[in-house]
């Protein structure tokens, strides 16, 4: 397996430049309040749309890649344990479905135009999206229930990480 997420890992990079949802977790000591507006199926359509084609399952949901982007319900989108590392540290990919769970709509909407991560989470994306989609994003993220651990915690760079990890940059 590892030959095979080494040479996906082009295929992950590009991915990485399209994703949106944010690496690391906010505090989980935010209340969770429900949403005004009960969400329509069309909005946790377009939300799933969304996930899959920015590429958030890539480094989100264990595996994703070396299986042929297939995954069952229960792991999509849990976050992982392969560590990317370079110049900024270790950075992992986060619990989405404990994330989500943990705000409210209003707060996601807020950190979505406003959040800033470490590589390689490409915020930047996320930051450009309308609020019409970055709610449908919550409101899919929310059906789908939480599950799984945390991801682990950010490793400074003079720090040895557990493997696995990618090595940025690559030799």
């Amino acid at each position: 397996m590892r030959g095979t997420i080494f040479q996906q890992v082009p295929l992950i990079v590009l991915a990485l430049a399209c994703a949106a949802i944010p690496a690391v977790s906010v505090a989980a000591d935010v209340p969770t309040k429900p949403s005004a507006k009960p969400p329509t199926s069309k909005q946790i359509e377009r939300g799933h749309y969304l996930v899959v084609i920015t590429g958030c399952n890539y480094c989100h949901t264990p595996n994703y890649l070396v299986n042929g982007a297939k995954a069952p319900l229960k792991d999509l989108l849990t976050g992982g344990k392969l560590g990317w590392r370079g110049p900024w540290g270790t950075t992992y990919p986060a619990n989405l479905r404990l994330y989500f769970n943990s705000i409210t709509v209003d707060q996601w909407i807020q950190a979505a135009k406003t959040i800033q991560r470490r590589p390689p989470m490409p915020y930047f994306s996320l930051n450009a999206m309308t609020e019409t989609d970055v709610r449908a994003i919550y409101q899919y993220m929310r059906s789908l229930g939480p599950a799984g651990e945390p991801a682990p915690n950010f490793v400074p760079a003079d720090k040895e990480p557990p493997k696995p990890y990618v090595q940025f940059p690559m030799q």
